[in-house]
């Protein structure tokens, strides 16, 4: 339990630098440069972890890293910034805080993850309270942002289960290195051809860009899929929360907002779903999660098995043929 306990704190370290983000972004970024902003925040972090773990892929992963990049990073970081631009940032957040029930739901059928009652109970308050925490009701929503943001939330449930089912037996560093860089070459023409030239960027941007891409990129995500791959989804959904309240907590600390007393709530409610959904305590010499502790067998091996306990409720025993390659 002190073990799953140190996966979530590190698990946490993402959304906390995800919240953030959102300050640094709409203060210190070009906001008509989006597909050059995302390329700009996924290409450098994914080229600073690969010189670290030194490993270029193999075999199945060259597709695989593809895949990976092409929803993670790609897709997502340009939805959400589509979503940052045509919504308010509370409502922005607010539909992404749907997340750890899409995760949960979603973990069902592609990881044989049934959701616990503690995990849906937590989500609901979880969610109310970044709804109490966010939402004014004096602001019209977009219906296009409002689609959009919902597809960064399905997109990126999907992709971050994704990555969880395939990494098994693989260096977490080397993985999320790749899919940053396949998703960066990815956004790169793209920009080209719908942006021009790449915007030039004052020394603030430049040091934006270095915290986006290093810190809220690189780390983060290398501190998320970790902990997706040690924790049950429906944990990690929830330790997803800490994005809005983050985002809450820069408005006042930084920009000088007022905390209202609705607000306190919402956070007290936010912190009431993390806390529900911590991993269970294991059984007495039984591990609470297979994938923590890897295994010698020859990765090849390893991911094989791990696909094969990943199909075995009747839920997930017709899959897409891919998903289990």
């Amino acid at each position: 339990m002190e073990a799953n306990m140190r996966w979530v704190a590190l698990t946490a370290v993402a959304p906390v630098a995800w919240g953030a983000n959102y300050y640094v972004t709409r203060a210190c970024l070009p906001a008509d440069s989006p597909l050059y902003g995302a390329a700009l925040r996924a290409l450098p972090a994914g080229l600073v972890l690969l010189a670290l773990c030194r490993t270029r892929p193999r075999g199945v992963w060259w597709w695989r890293s593809a895949v990976l990049g092409l929803i993670n990073v790609s897709v997502f970081f340009t939805l959400v910034y589509a979503a940052s631009q045509l919504l308010p940032a509370s409502v922005a957040s607010t539909v992404m805080a749907a997340s750890p029930l899409t995760m949960m739901f979603l973990a069902w059928p592609l990881l044989a993850e049934r959701p616990r009652g503690a995990h849906l109970t937590g989500a609901v308050i979880g969610l109310g309270g970044v709804c109490l925490m966010l939402l004014t009701g004096a602001v019209a929503a977009s219906v296009p942002g409002m689609l959009a943001s919902a597809a960064a939330v399905l997109v990126s449930s999907f992709g971050h289960l994704l990555t969880k089912r395939w990494s098994v037996g693989t260096d977490m560093i080397a993985t999320t290195s790749w899919q940053l860089v396949a998703g960066g070459l990815f956004l790169l023409p793209c920009a080209a051809v719908a942006e021009g030239a790449p915007p030039a960027l004052s020394p603030s941007a430049l040091l934006a860009f270095a915290f986006v891409s290093l810190v809220a990129t690189a780390l983060a995500f290398t501190a998320w899929f970790a902990g997706l791959r040690r924790l049950p989804a429906g944990t990690v959904g929830l330790i997803g929360l800490l994005n809005p309240v983050t985002g809450v907590l820069c408005g006042v600390l930084i920009a000088g907002e007022e905390l209202t007393g609705r607000q306190l709530l919402g956070l007290a409610l936010v912190l009431t779903g993390v806390i529900l959904g911590r991993p269970a305590r294991a059984p007495r010499g039984e591990h609470p999660d297979p994938v923590a502790e890897p295994s010698r067998e020859p990765a090849a091996s390893q991911v094989s098995s791990s696909a094969s306990r990943s199909i075995r409720s009747p839920s997930s025993q017709t899959p897409v043929r891919w998903l289990r390659q």
